[in-house]
């Protein structure tokens, strides 16, 4: 299922920071700092609730950045990962192999995560409504663009194609409202009761899932290229971030920016503001080598499946409360958010021995 390594190979260090920071946003700071802040009234507290959460339908929020940021760094390592393929010094139907491998993991344990999967009990069972399910979708197109060898050009225009593909039957079909869109309808009529949340959609989104991690596999052919760190591929990686968010501005004028159903002009906007935060990271942590004030962020990045996979299914809350009980009385309403806060600090813990340990799952 996984593979267990005693010690990480050739890894990208500004990339494994920028993952665990995503992953201590997901699964530390923002279920305790909501917490926190659901005890104040204050304007800045609801001002920052508000950033906290997803947008409703329409717009974009700074936590609606989490999911597209995560699904961007699996196709940042594959250029890396996948260059011995892509030189033919190995077979590239054993590459396939890996692919198809790697995608069937990540979508079974989307399903465990999210799905009901584990209580064996077909009816209840959700097939494909995780981040986890959408980055295996968007990894398995972006590897075949990759395998085919094309020039970046042509890869490219196979993502102004992914694009379009999305663009038009929601062009053609409906509108962008949650009633009339086609994307959630197209849900409803083939998942019916297993789609999950109704404002969601998830097939139709699946040619821009592949759009957003095909960006982030962008970033690293550039990265890559660039060989030695050096602020000029900063200066590159930047200013494709500012083309992808003013694209993403200008066709939100016709497509709303929507994650929900993932719309083209979000993929745009939101794989820019990607590329900006791949910017700033790589410029402190490769170019000026400020590596040793983030390092605790490894801690999370270097393990990211096991973070996401316990942060989201596990619960230590009734392990916190067994120890600490006599706290309730006098954290009076803040006696939840220490509940919270020990649980993740749990993970952590958890994830900072088996960082100590050299212990790394991959998939």
């Amino acid at each position: 299922m996984s593979n267990i390594s005693s010690r990480p190979s050739g890894r990208l260090a500004s990339l494994d920071v920028l993952r665990g920071f995503d992953l201590f946003l997901l699964v530390f700071l923002q279920p305790v700092l909501w917490g926190l802040l659901c005890q104040w009234e204050s304007p800045l507290a609801q001002a920052l609730l508000f950033q906290l959460d997803h947008e409703v339908w329409e717009g974009f929020r700074c936590w609606d950045l989490v999911m597209p940021l995560f699904l961007f760094m699996s196709g940042i390592s594959m250029p890396f990962a996948m260059s011995k393929y892509l030189r033919d010094e190995c077979p590239r139907t054993e590459a396939l192999r890996k692919v198809l491998r790697r995608f069937v993991i990540l979508f079974l344990l989307g399903m465990v995560v999210q799905g009901n999967l584990l209580w064996l009990k077909w009816e209840y069972v959700q097939p494909f409504t995780n981040t986890l399910q959408a980055i295996a979708v968007g990894y398995l197109v972006t590897a075949l663009i990759l395998l085919s060898r094309l020039s970046l050009g042509r890869q490219m225009l196979v993502a102004v194609g992914l694009l379009a593909a999305y663009t038009i039957p929601m062009m053609w079909v409906g509108d962008y409202s949650l009633e009339g869109n086609l994307a959630c309808r197209i849900d409803a009529l083939v998942l019916g009761s297993r789609r999950g949340d109704p404002t969601y959609a998830w097939l139709l989104p699946s040619l821009n899932f592949g759009v957003t991690v095909w960006l982030g596999a962008w970033a690293g052919q550039l990265i890559r290229r660039g060989g030695v760190a050096s602020w000029r591929t900063s200066l590159q990686l930047a200013g494709v971030g500012l083309l992808l968010i003013a694209l993403g501005l200008l066709w939100s004028l016709d497509m709303p920016i929507v994650k929900r159903i993932w719309t083209s002009s979000m993929t745009l906007y939101s794989g820019g503001w990607c590329f900006l935060l791949m910017a700033a990271f790589y410029q402190v942590i490769d170019v000026w080598q400020v590596q040793r004030p983030f390092a605790w962020l490894k801690v999370y990045g270097m393990n990211s499946i096991v973070a996401y996979l316990v942060g989201e299914v596990v619960n230590f809350r009734s392990i916190v409360e067994s120890v600490s009980y006599g706290l309730a009385e006098p954290l009076g309403s803040y006696y939840t958010v220490w509940l919270t806060f020990g649980n993740f600090l749990l993970l952590l813990l958890i994830l900072a021995l088996m960082y100590r340990a050299r212990i790394f799952v991959k998939v």
